[in-house]
């Protein structure tokens, strides 16, 4: 039996990538209340450097983007300093990490935020049952809209964050647009109803996407920056009919930019909204000219049919990784993998369900 194409590297501007495995971006919820990495996150992400390519848990730019419980952010010098722990540990492994940059947008609670509700790009409420906060599940409110100056604002975070992760050893950052964080609710015309120039047109509803990574571009080359988007995706209550037409277009715009890598959400694992026919890698293989991550419940197979079509550069694998610390390993020598356990510590404290699951060498 041949070599897996999984295992071929991969040069990508200056980096060079050991393999087309990547370790998709996981919220895992163990930096505390602080939101400051930690030893414990070191060994997580050195456990899992088998991968080419590792894409961070989604990172906070600013305090207004927090939304989730215990997850870390990239706006204070203690989080610089937390995140060079990690960096610190991966890079002997010829590993490259990737910070995601991440606000969660009208997905989070006045919990959060001392009271003041939290902000998107239109005053719509996220339709779903509930939100973890610091005190318990609590109701989804309707967000207040962003001002103009408060995008601009918004923009300068996201350069900021990106300043920091250099300083913090970073190979690289992704910023997020997708699964229904702030990027997506200006992207989706479900959740932007501005008539302002950050709404109604396409070119406007991506604007604030474009910004954002030009941002971030003034700090990075253009190859050591990547974006994540979920054309399919519902994943906090986005998905609009027009949904082909809006990511044709976004797609088209960001191949202009040379990034690093598009990062696609082609898979259903985060619900599809069943407007029509889901996009694939195929096609947007047609309108992207650069470097293309898979990714969304892939099976290594089913990655390396990817790969061989010409499809996709690399795959990003998510749950694997949870529970199989050495996936890259397994893969490489045809292994069965570690079967999922009891999600419920997935996304609690400590080591238990994070840094504890069995390798082959254990």
């Amino acid at each position: 039996m041949g070599k897996s194409n999984l295992f071929e590297p991969i040069s990508i501007g200056n980096l060079n990538y050991k393999n087309r495995i990547a370790m998709a971006p996981m919220t895992r919820g163990r930096a505390g209340l602080e939101r400051v990495p930690n030893d414990l996150m070191a060994e997580y992400y050195y456990q899992r450097s088998g991968a080419g390519l590792l894409i961070s848990e989604a990172t906070v730019v600013s305090k207004q983007g927090i939304g989730w419980n215990d997850s870390p952010g990239i706006y204070t010098e203690g989080m610089v300093e937390g995140w060079r722990k990690v960096t610190e540990r991966i890079k002997p492994t010829g590993s490259h990490l990737f910070l995601q940059l991440w606000h969660c947008g009208r997905s989070s609670h006045s919990e959060f935020h001392n009271g003041e509700l939290p902000v998107s790009a239109s005053a719509i409420k996220l339709n779903g049952d509930h939100i973890h906060t610091p005190l318990g599940n609590k109701p989804y409110e309707t967000p207040r809209a962003l001002s103009v100056d408060e995008i601009k604002e918004t923009i300068s975070d996201y350069r900021k964050a990106a300043v920091n992760a250099k300083e913090a050893g970073f190979s690289g950052v992704e910023v997020h647009g997708a699964n229904g964080y702030l990027i997506n609710q200006f992207l989706d015309s479900k959740t932007n109803h501005r008539d302002d120039e950050y709404g109604g047109s396409l070119e406007n509803r991506f604007r604030f996407f474009k910004e954002a990574l030009e941002a971030v571009l003034e700090v990075w080359d253009k190859e050591q920056v990547g974006v994540r988007i979920s054309p399919n995706g519902v994943f906090n209550d986005v998905g609009s009919e027009d949904f082909r037409e809006t990511y044709i277009y976004v797609v088209k715009e960001l191949d202009k930019l040379n990034l690093g890598y598009l990062h696609i959400m082609d898979g259903l694992a985060f619900g599809f909204h069943e407007k029509g026919e889901p996009m694939t890698l195929a096609e947007f293989k047609t309108i992207y000219n650069g470097v293309i991550v898979g990714n969304c419940g892939y099976t290594k197979e089913a990655a390396e049919e990817r790969i061989a079509e010409g499809n996709a550069d690399l795959i990003a694998f998510g749950r694997p990784f949870i529970t199989n610390p050495d996936l890259a390993e397994r893969f490489m020598n045809n292994l069965p993998l570690n079967p999922y356990d009891d999600m419920s510590f997935w996304y609690t404290s400590g080591a238990r369900g994070y840094t504890d699951y069995e390798t082959l060498k254990s």
